[in-house]
Formats: structure tokens, sequence, C-alpha cells
């Protein structure tokens, strides 16, 4: 019988090393799994808990490098937990549910979040999100967006860290966290998901980062409370029903890089910023080839609409309920009649004259580098040229009276510098 026990003792870690076995040590189940520990349950009273970042009866003191699935699912008795350097992964509800827990601290190391996570954890108040994480894990269940509702409902939830190498904010990841008031966006993240923040109504001011590309559907879709937005010069794609329903809003720019102003639908119906309804005033910038449908349908405060460059195609219903708004166009630029979307259309004379950085005459011609200036009717503009900034000596090359508010330069001597640099000045 001696012998039989002492055999069970030697074989059970054995056992362990090789093959997935559900076991526990205090108040934690447990799998192993090459030589790491899964946390699968919590069977212990609540409060504070300390996670080990090992197990010790164990081989060894096996290192805990993942909270699996479902692992505290509705343990609502936790009101914090610490979670040990040593996790690399936190499943698929893990903590879902979680009604009690207030503070939580996602440690360094860890690179993947799984779906729904920290889903309805109502009374977590803040929470820092490591630059490790890399992947947040989605749901797609065959129809409709995938989703990763990682802080879903997070009710309580009033700020939030996200680490410079995140690469991505999640979709849905804040879905609903009604309290959140700031957002720190690092200049790792390249993409704003779907449907990312929405319902915040909290949420008073956004700045996005330099780096992030594309802001897609609904991806601040009804935060009623957000007044300011900056959208930096990296961002070339804004989808459909990015800002919807955002009641606060009142000017928005949108810079130069942007060739699609809420493009495409793929889950969304709205438009842009459709329903934005203290938003008076919107500029566009000059690589904007198309608006999609329903963009500023019912912006019923919008009075000023400004395109920086050429006439982009419209979807349907775009400036629809938007009915005091005027659309304002810079001299020289093409496309234009007196009625654009159904609304007015008017020049839109500049304080100080511009050079139109596109059109099919821009740049290196032929025989000749060439521009549009723009500015106002029957005025004179001086075009003057240097070779450096370092050192520059501007001299007058052109004068130009802009007829209609416009007139195209050109320099059959640029091919005579190292360098041409030019401004513009009125005489």
């Amino acid at each position: 019988m001696r012998a039989m026990r002492t055999f069970c003792r030697t074989l059970l870690p054995v056992l362990l090393s090789a093959l997935p076995v559900l076991v526990q040590a205090q108040d934690f189940t447990y799998t192993t799994n090459d030589g790491t520990i899964t946390i699968t349950g919590y069977t212990g009273p609540g409060g504070a808990v300390t996670i080990p970042d090992r197990i010790p009866d164990t081989t060894d003191g096996l290192p805990v490098t993942s909270i699996g699935d479902y692992a505290f699912y509705r343990c609502t008795s936790l009101t914090n937990v610490t979670i040990p350097n040593s996790v690399t992964s936190i499943g698929d509800l893990a903590f879902s549910g979680c009604t009690s827990l207030t503070s939580l601290t996602i440690p360094s190391g860890v690179t993947s979040i799984g779906y729904a996570a920290f889903d309805s954890c109502t009374e977590l108040t803040r929470v820092a999100i490591p630059g490790t994480v890399t992947n947040w894990v989605v749901f797609f269940a065959g129809f409709g967006p995938p989703l990763s509702l990682a802080f879903e409902n997070c009710t309580n939830l009033t700020d939030v860290s996200i680490g410079d190498g995140v690469p991505f904010i999640a979709a849905s990841a804040f879905l609903g966290c009604t309290a959140l008031r700031s957002v720190a966006i690092p200049s790792s993240v390249a993409s704003i998901m779907l449907c990312a923040f929405r319902g915040c109504s909290s949420l008073t001011n956004v700045s996005i980062p330099n780096g992030v590309t594309s802001i897609e559907e609904e991806a601040f879709a009804g935060c009623v409370g957000l007044n300011s937005v900056t959208i930096p010069n990296s961002v070339t794609i804004i989808w459909a029903g990015a800002f919807s329903g955002c009641t606060n809003l009142t000017n928005m720019t949108i810079p130069n890089s942007v060739t699609r102003t809420l493009g495409v639908p793929l889950w969304s119906t709205l438009g842009g910023f459709e329903g934005c309804t203290s938003l008076t005033n919107v500029t566009i910038g000059n690589g904007v080839t198309s608006v999609g449908p329903s963009a500023f349908q019912d912006c019923t405060s919008l009075t000023g609409v400004y395109f920086q460059g050429n006439a982009p195609s419209l979807g349907s219903s775009v400036f629809d309920g938007a009915t005091n708004a005027i659309v304002h166009y810079l001299p020289g630029t093409t496309g234009w009649d007196t009625v654009f979307g159904g609304l007015p259309t008017t020049w839109w004379f500049l304080p100080n004259p511009l050079i139109l950085p596109n059109g099919p005459g821009f740049g290196i011609q032929t025989d000749r580098f060439g521009f549009i200036i723009s500015w106002a009717t029957n005025v004179p503009v001086v075009v003057e040229a240097c070779t450096s900034l370092v050192t520059p000596t501007w001299s007058s090359i052109s004068t130009n009276t802009l007829s209609s508010g416009s007139s195209y330069f050109s320099d059959p001597q640029w091919t005579n510098y190292p360098a041409r640099l030019y401004r513009l000045r009125s005489p």
C-alpha cells in the first residue's frame, strides 16, 4: 500500500506536465499545459484577490501565464484583483459580470485581452491597458460585425489610458461606458475600430494622435457630450456613422489626408455626422473625393460647409435637413455649380492668397512648374521665389491678376535652380 502511494505521488506531476488536467490549489482551479498554468476558476470568498504568479504544489512551481475563459465569470463578491506579471493572456469573459470589481491592474506583458473579458464590471472606475496588448479577441457569429466588448457597459469607468504599442482600439471595446470622461490614445494606434467608443455619453473631447489612419463605423456614435475632436493628417478614411448623434459637436475639420469621407458603410446605415444637431461649420480637406450617403443629414444647425478642393462625388441625402447651410469653395477649384447637394454655393475668400496643391496643372509639367493661385477677384498677387529656407533671399518673379478669383502661375525657369521655393504676397 505504501509503494502504491509513492508511485501515485511520482506519477501525478508527470501527468500534469503532459496533459491539461483540471486540479485545485487553495481558491483556484487550474490546468497545466506545456509547463505553464492557466487559471480556470475561482472558488474563494471574494474581496481583494491576488492571483499567484506560480502554483507551489506543482512540479517546480509552474508559472501562471493565462487567466482562462470564464475564470472569474460573475464573481460578484470580487472587489479588486492583482494579476501577476507572469500572465500574458486574459481569456474570454474572464471577469465578465464582476459587478463589485473596483480596482484592476493589467500588467505589462499581457498581449491578449479576450472577448468581453471585463464586460459589465459596473463598479470599475479606471483602467490602464499596457502597450504590450497587441490582440483584442473578437467574437464573430457569422452575421454582423466582429465584436470585442472588452469593457462593454463598464458604466462607472471614468478614465482609460492606453499604452504606446497597442496597434488598434478594438471593435466595441468601450461600448456603453457612459461615465468615461477621458481617454489617452497613443500614436501607435492605427485604427479606431467600429463602435469602439459608441455611447460614451460623458466623453467631452478626444485628441486622435498622428498615426491613426482609419476611424471606423460608429466609432464615436452617440457620444452626446463630445464637443471637440482633433483629426490628424494621418487619417485617410472616416467611415459611415463615425460621429453620428454627437449632438454637442459644433465644428469639424477633416484634414487633407482624408480621401474618402464617410466611406462605403459595411454594418452602419448612418451617415458620418448624421444627427449632429449642434454642428455649425465643417471644413473638408482637398483630398476628399467622395462623401458618403447621409453624411450630414439632420445637422439642423449647419450654416457653412467649406471645401478646400475640387467638388467631390456625393451619396444620397448628404445634406438633408441642413436647410440653412451654404457650400463655400475656393476660386480655381473645379466641379462646382450654383447648387451642390441641394445647397447654394458661393466663393470662399480667404484672408490671404493661397497656392492650391491640387489639379492637373499643379507641380512639374513638361516645360514648367505650375500652380493655381486662389484668393479674390481682380486683385494682384506677387509670386516670390528663393532657393533655400536656411538663408532665404526672396525675389519677385511674377505679378498675377486674379480674374474670377484665381490665376494660373507657371515658372519655365525652375530647372535652372537646384531647388525652387515659392510664396505669395499682395503688392
